[in-house]
């Protein structure tokens, strides 16, 4: 008789979990499950997981059954039902970071190539793997279970020069992906011109244009990335244009190579990369009263880990040559506003020259009169 009961007793308790809501009687994912029933979503901060939760209770699971990487005793490793939707989804939802990503075991890998075309010399290219299961937790305690283990596969792979050429993130193991801006995070970043060494104040451009030799601070910023990458600087240079239309332009620096008056401060050591340089003047604007030019900065991510490593060696044995103008499309820069820059001089050099000027006559009759009082003194002398 004992044993009759125990036998109700989890056909009950199997009747109960498999029992389907109401939300799913109607729904067409009220089916067995199918590989195709998650989502992903890669995007530059999160990564975003749906799954529909009506094929789950046709194989005997709920949503509270459902767990990353069969990380049972970790509660930020369970999704979220939403059943206000339709079709219904358990949700999951971690952050690009290193702990959210370790804390449920996904697994983490960054594989990094030679890079190719006109940054070969210097340059690899990085790639960055997410990947793992939403697993399910089978609750019979017998030594026989009558259910399927349900996983369900994710994977978000990104190129880390996914800036510079606009590529579209790669999802596995799923039916659809949903890409962040289009597959592009060129939105994350910023150029902003500063006038003091702290960058701290926005340089405000005059009509008349900035003063020649003006000192010009520049910060490249990266923001709603994970911190596991740095913002690096292949390449910043000027053109007459808001974009690259013909030859004209004037690289500031290029890996090694660079300018007299530009000074790197900070490339691949953070989320934002600061360099400066004097303010000039095109040669085919020597008739007009004001030249007006644009900033771009060629910019990708990098490992904090290998940054390093990616960074141009400046040594004396290291080649070093001016690469041509790169052929890339409109997302592989980011560009300044445009930068006015008169004829006028400073003050300083004003003052230097009227300086010149008075003393020019002084500087020659000086000597002169010294050198005839001494004469004569030495005369009388003798």
């Amino acid at each position: 008789m004992s044993l009759v009961i125990l036998v109700c007793q989890l056909c009950l308790i199997l009747s109960i979990e498999a029992q389907i809501r109401n939300e799913c009687i109607t729904s067409p994912t009220n089916r067995p499950p199918e590989d195709s029933d998650i989502t992903v979503v890669c995007g530059s901060e999160y990564m975003d997981l749906s799954i529909f939760i009506c094929p789950m209770y046709q194989a005997l699971y709920n949503e509270s059954q459902m767990v990353l990487n069969n990380q049972i005793d970790t509660p930020e490793c369970y999704g979220t039902a939403d059943w206000t939707v339709d079709p219904p989804v358990l949700k999951f939802r971690f952050p690009l970071n290193d702990s959210s990503v370790s804390s449920c075991k996904n697994n983490l890998k960054i594989s990094t190539e030679r890079g190719t075309g006109q940054f070969s010399d210097y340059s690899k290219i990085q790639f960055f793997n997410v990947s793992g299961s939403v697993t399910s937790i089978d609750p019979s305690l017998a030594m026989i279970t009558y259910r399927s283990q349900l996983q369900y596969k994710f994977s978000c792979f990104y190129p880390m020069m996914y800036i510079m050429n606009n590529t579209q993130l790669g999802v596995s193991g799923v039916n659809l992906a949903i890409q962040d801006n289009n597959g592009s995070f060129i939105s994350t970043l910023s150029m902003q011109l500063y006038q003091d060494e702290l960058y701290l104040q926005e340089l405000v451009m005059p009509p008349t244009g900035l003063n020649l030799k003006t000192k010009i601070y520049v910060a490249v910023k990266a923001t709603n990335l994970s911190d596991r990458f740095n913002v690096l600087l292949d390449r910043c240079y000027a053109t007459t244009q808001p974009y690259l239309v013909d030859d004209t332009f004037y690289d500031l620096f290029v890996g090694c190579q660079r300018d007299a008056q530009t000074k790197v401060d900070i490339n691949g050591v953070s989320q934002v990369a600061h360099f400066s340089f004097e303010a000039f003047r095109f040669v085919e604007h020597q008739n007009k009263t004001v030249s007006t030019f644009f900033l771009h900065c060629v910019t990708r991510l990098c490992d904090v880990a290998s940054c390093p490593e990616l960074l141009p060696k400046c040594g004396a044995s290291s080649r070093r040559r001016m690469l041509e103008a790169p052929d890339t499309s409109a997302n592989a820069t980011v560009t300044s506003s445009a930068i006015f820059v008169g004829t006028q001089k400073r003050e300083e050099d004003k003052i230097a020259v009227a300086s010149h000027g008075v003393s020019s006559q002084r500087s020659y009759s000086g000597p002169v009169m010294a050198v005839t009082v001494c004469v004569l003194i030495l005369a009388n002398i003798l």
